[in-house]
């Protein structure tokens, strides 16, 4: 059953701090299933989140059922995951101080349908104007056409992305490691970025 609309709003200070443990259970849950498969851990979920408590240009947008976080988007100036994503961007002619980076959204699936996802993209790109930034980017992680965990009927986001004004950005390919449902040990994974050109503030 879909649950109700939920609540959209960006979370700051002492309510993002109170958030991170939430948002961290909501990535496990998430990023479970296909495409990401990822079988979390929570103290990991706990230090990768910290980005987003130490960075001043960070957002935190949450989703809410009443006090219950059912969903969450994150972003922030790329250059705050230069060691991850440097050489993904090396050649493009592009500066990181001029890309903001919309890392993930999760949102449960019974709240989904409500326009949370478009919610999500509109909150962390005017944060970036705000903050000056040109260019807004995320990535997706790239699975083969035959993946044998590929659930029936699966339809990826791409048109939504494109709606967006998203774009792959031709050659910025990422990877990372992490421990897939199916697997015993940690793979690495390419991660496509996609990008669009922000409109002036």
């Amino acid at each position: 059953m879909a649950g109700p609309a939920p609540e959209v709003r960006v979370l700051s200070g002492a309510a993002l701090d109170a958030a991170l443990d939430d948002v961290a259970r909501l990535r496990i849950t998430v990023f479970r299933s296909y495409p990401y498969l990822y079988d979390g851990d929570l103290e990991y979920e706990r230090d990768y989140l910290q980005t987003y408590r130490d960075s001043p240009g960070a957002i935190l947008v949450g989703a809410f059922d009443a006090t219950r976080l059912v969903g969450a988007s994150t972003g922030a100036p790329l250059e705050d995951h230069a060691d991850d994503f440097a050489a993904a961007f090396a050649g493009q002619g592009l500066e990181l101080r001029d890309i903001f980076y919309c890392a993930e959204s999760v949102l449960l699936p019974e709240y989904r349908g409500h326009g949370v996802g478009h919610a999500f993209f509109d909150r962390r790109e005017a944060h970036a104007r705000a903050l000056g930034r040109y260019y807004s980017c995320f990535c997706s992680v790239q699975r083969p056409v035959d993946h044998p965990l590929k659930p029936a009927g699966y339809a990826p986001l791409d048109r939504f992305w494109h709606a967006r004004g998203y774009a792959p950005l031709k050659g910025a390919v990422a990877s990372f490691r992490w421990k897939d449902i199916d697997h015993d040990t940690e793979t690495d994974h390419p991660l496509q970025f996609w990008m669009r050109r922000l409109d002036t503030p």
